[in-house]
């Protein structure tokens, strides 16, 4: 319940400077370098929709889910604004049970970088992997450790850090160091990683 107060506090009071009111240019990138891509989406910790709201104007089954009550509102009128379908829910990632392996894409842009220690990555990895069916893959975002900076900003994680984490269930297929979009003056170097999930 903490947890959840945390982030509804944080929408309550606009301090959401991820929230750009667009969908990130990297998730762009990717999905419109692929050929066609078919299959549903879930995006984890979706915010108030604009990726979820973008990949379903794309074609895709989309669902988003969030912690925070109060972003699943807002994501629901920003999807209804837009004329599309989307499916939110205002539920935990880490212990909401969906079911079965019904997702060919994961897109995590900044929550895994907030889960503070190995026990919560560990977890959330495992959450991933069982969402995601055969040869699925995770799009995640998180705060890169190289970048060394006083004052605000997010959560921060080494590429050693993500590699032990989603090992042995994800294979990496590309890590890169990115400029991440958001509201604050600031430059923040972010890691883009593309996983796939392993046979089990």
């Amino acid at each position: 319940m903490q947890e959840k107060h945390k982030w509804e506090e944080r929408y309550e009071q606009k301090k959401t400077p991820w929230d750009t009111g667009r969908p990130d240019s990297h998730l762009m990138r990717l999905m419109t370098g692929w050929p066609k891509f078919k299959g549903k989406v879930l995006e984890v910790g979706c915010g108030t929709g604009s990726n979820a709201v973008w990949l379903a104007e794309q074609g895709l089954r989309v669902t988003g889910m969030d912690i925070s009550s109060k972003a699943i509102k807002l994501a629901k009128q920003r999807a209804k604004d837009k004329g599309v379908k989307c499916h939110f829910l205002a539920e935990d990632f880490l212990h909401y049970q969906l079911a079965g392996r019904q997702f060919a894409l994961l897109v995590d842009r900044a929550c895994f970088h907030v889960m503070g220690d190995d026990e919560r990555r560990k977890l959330f990895v495992q959450q991933a992997a069982a969402y995601l069916e055969p040869g699925g893959l995770w799009f995640c975002m998180a705060g890169n450790s190289d970048q060394i900076n006083e004052g605000e900003g997010p959560p921060r994680l080494s590429a050693t850090q993500i590699c032990t984490a989603v090992e042995p269930a994800f294979e990496i297929l590309s890590l890169e160091s990115c400029q991440f979009d958001s509201s604050l003056s600031m430059s923040m170097r972010f890691w883009v990683c593309l996983m796939r999930v392993r046979k089990s």
